[in-house]
């Protein structure tokens, strides 16, 4: 199950209590001071783990807290500090406070780590003047992980238009392939191999009109597309839905537009797929002439002009 958003709870770890003492013997009657500071409580640290892909885990774990330092002791012995806790997330993943909504930080480089809540202080051991300390609260916080997919290559387009198809095809992944809109329910990972360099793709769920405002499933994978480096634009040359696919493509390029974050600005390789089937020749003639930019027809069925696609793809890339 690929689940991109979560809320959780995280609360570091107390300060150990100082220690009020006094050592006392035949020599000194009224004691001498030897109240042990108490230990550091742990912080909790997020951590990039490059074998997770999704926050499937934060589904049915959302409360995090470190350890807390023990008290001070007598002789001046400090007490042990908290463990620190590290709570691994996938590779791409945005942390914000959920109270505020800011942004506490991008994970994006692997290893990359980062401190959201840091454990309380110890409390002081007593000296002559004054008796021990309790120890500081840890940080508590209430934190959204949202997760945007790192990937050299989206593939985008319009439901039921063949994009599972094709990542089916140049690459190993497995996506459920159907003729019914909506078939893809979540984004996609595959690799491929062009000119022996391992490249990302993500089959993106399809977009319709008004994605940016959470119609159909757009809203909830447009932010995927944020990290991709190109995007092939899959389009139905064939319309089969009874689409005009000039109308299918700048649809889509609008709701790039609207989302924002300059999706739009992405390089663009537009795919005319199902070349194979009738009506394709005549549609791919008309949509030449309303889309006066390069167009790749293909067919992922078949594998008709996937080779040069992919070529394409290492250029833009390379």
């Amino acid at each position: 199950m690929f689940i991109d958003q979560a809320r959780i709870h995280v609360k570091a770890g107390d300060g150990g209590d100082g220690c009020t003492s006094f050592y006392r013997d035949k020599s000194i009657r009224k004691g001498k001071p030897n109240g042990g500071p108490g230990g550091e409580g742990g912080s909790i640290i997020f951590k990039i783990d490059k074998n997770m892909q999704t926050l499937l885990d934060f589904q049915y774990n959302r409360h995090f807290t470190a350890e807390r330092g023990t008290h001070g002791s007598s002789n001046t012995k400090k007490g042990r500090s908290g463990q620190d806790l590290y709570v691994r997330v996938p590779p791409g993943t945005v942390l914000k406070d959920a109270v505020t909504e800011l942004l506490m930080r991008d994970l994006v480089g692997e290893d990359e780590e980062v401190m959201v809540a840091k454990g309380g202080a110890g409390g002081k051991g007593n000296n002559k003047k004054e008796d021990g300390t309790p120890g500081e609260k840890g940080e508590e916080k209430e934190i959204l992980l949202e997760l945007k997919l790192i990937a050299d290559v989206g593939i985008i387009g319009y439901p039921n238009v063949g994009k599972s198809t094709l990542i089916s095809r140049v690459s190993k992944a497995k996506s459920k392939i159907a003729n019914y809109p909506f078939t893809t329910k979540e984004p996609i990972l595959g690799v491929v191999e062009i000119n022996d360099e391992a490249v990302a793709f993500a089959d993106m769920p399809g977009l319709i009109e008004n994605a940016h405002t959470g119609r159909g499933l757009g809203d909830e994978f447009l932010r995927h597309i944020e990290r991709t480096k190109i995007l092939i634009h899959v389009v139905d040359i064939a319309g089969v839905e009874r689409r005009d696919p000039a109308k299918d493509y700048e649809a889509i390029r609008k709701e790039l537009l609207l989302y924002g974050r300059l999706v739009e600005k992405k390089p663009e390789i537009i795919a005319c797929n199902k070349i194979d089937l009738a009506e394709a020749e005549k549609n791919l003639k008309a949509f030449r002439k309303k889309i006066d930019k390069k167009v790749f027809p293909i067919s992922a069925v078949t594998g008709e002009g996937i080779e040069e696609l992919l070529e394409e793809v290492w250029k833009v890339l390379y």
